[in-house]
């Protein structure tokens, strides 16, 4: 990453772009990248993010919470019902080049059509970018947004602790928040009059469709819950198999067992992705093991009684093993529709873009209970996301900065 920008060119490719960062967090054990949020790597990402608005002319600061938030404002209005656009840097393990990253890129890009264009803006703009969307550092998604609209009680918040027992609050203040001061930020959210965020497609609807862009209409309902299986650690090789009280043995069948009670209930999806036997030695029986738990559906009832159905079998199957199951829930997101009066908005915008749900979660998800939100959609070639492979094509990158460029220009003048 150079340590310097240029003044920024008439309109950047997102391509060239995301080349700049092309090498910043690439995970020699796991592939693709991984990005954590506060990671040198995720660390890097905002300073280049920043260091790009600066060449723009866009005002930079970062809020209570850790959002950044790039200003755009020529006619030099006040700062409210502002047009916001944006994403997030940070990424899952081993995750892709274009979740997260290809939103901020294009946002930029947009910012040069715009600058191009002959506009007389009636709202200012802002570019964000939401720390810890992926909720891969403290087993929280959308966090950065979560704390912004209070959806995330402060003191829950503070609490949280990544793999290495590092609390949030003490990450936050290494890198200059004020953990007393995170939470719900009245000020800030009154200053979000509309937000629009474009992200990768993760999955193949536009692929089977034929097109590069799509407008969003709802989030399925998801949550992520801690399932603990305890039982007794003991000695591999001096213990009877009839004497075990082992508790992998049961999370393996959780795991089985979740996949089964999704696919009783199509369309949902519930997925063990995350397996963590406690100490974790080859030769040692473990004493407890974490399973995570992801859930989701379009209806919030039938996700609750899901998960409430992989619990009961999470209990009988331990108890079998002879040991116990516990269940946690970290997270719950319930299915957020996107604005329909701004949906039907970018309809006349971009009279070409199918309508689209998406099972990923998003900060457009989370803000869209508190203001008018909507999402973009570029496609995928692959239509597989969270991965490597994950992919987005040149062209279809510019054809979604554009259409952005197109939405942002018609809410700021209209």
């Amino acid at each position: 990453m150079p340590e310097t920008i240029a003044a920024a060119p008439t309109a950047a490719s997102v391509a060239g772009l995301l080349a700049e960062v092309g090498g910043t967090g690439t995970d020699p054990v796991r592939g693709g990248y991984s990005r954590p949020v506060w990671s040198t790597a995720e660390l890097e990402l905002r300073e280049w993010f920043t260091a790009h608005a600066a060449a723009r002319g866009l005002d930079v600061e970062a809020d209570r919470n850790g959002v950044l938030w790039a200003w755009w404002n020529p006619a030099g209005l006040p700062l409210t019902d502002a047009v916001v656009t944006g994403s997030h840097l940070d990424s899952v393990p081993g995750g892709g080049a274009f979740d997260g990253p290809l939103g901020v890129a294009a946002a930029l890009a947009a910012v040069d059509h715009l600058r191009g264009r002959d506009l007389a803006p009636r709202r200012p703009l802002a570019l964000a970018v939401f720390p810890e969307e992926e909720g891969s550092r403290f087993g929280v998604a959308c966090l950065g947004s979560r704390l912004l609209t209070g959806a995330i009680g402060a003191d829950r918040a503070r609490a949280l602790r990544d793999p290495d027992g590092n609390s949030f609050a003490d990450v936050a203040a290494r890198h200059g928040l004020d953990p007393r001061r995170v939470g719900r930020d009245d000020e800030t959210l009154a200053r979000i009059g509309t937000f629009v965020e474009l992200h990768v497609e993760q999955g193949r609807g536009l692929v089977d469709l034929g097109r590069p862009v799509a407008i969003g209409s709802s989030i399925l309902g998801h949550g992520r819950w801690r399932l603990t299986v305890s039982g007794e650690g003991n000695h591999a090789g001096t213990t009877l198999m009839a004497d075990r009280r082992d508790p992998l043995v049961a999370a393996a069948q959780v795991v089985v067992a979740a996949r089964d009670a999704a696919r009783a209930h199509p369309p949902a999806r519930a997925t063990v992705g995350r397996v963590q036997p406690v100490p974790g030695g080859t030769n040692v029986i473990a004493s407890r093991v974490d399973l995570w738990l992801d859930v989701r559906h379009p209806d919030d009832a039938t996700t609750a009684a899901l998960v409430a159905q992989i619990h009961e079998r999470a209990r009988q199957v331990a108890a079998a093993e002879g040991c116990t199951a516990e269940l946690v829930e970290e997270s719950f997101s319930p299915t957020a529709h996107f604005d329909p009066a701004l949906r039907e908005r970018l309809r006349e915008v971009l009279p070409d873009a199918p309508v689209l749900d998406t099972g990923a979660g998003h900060d457009a998800g989370v803000l869209a209970a508190h203001l008018p939100t909507a999402m973009l959609f570029v496609r995928n070639p692959s239509g597989v996301s969270h991965s490597p492979a994950e992919h987005v094509e040149d062209v279809d990158a510019e054809v979604g900065a554009t259409a952005l460029a197109d939405v942002l220009a018609d809410l700021l003048t209209r």
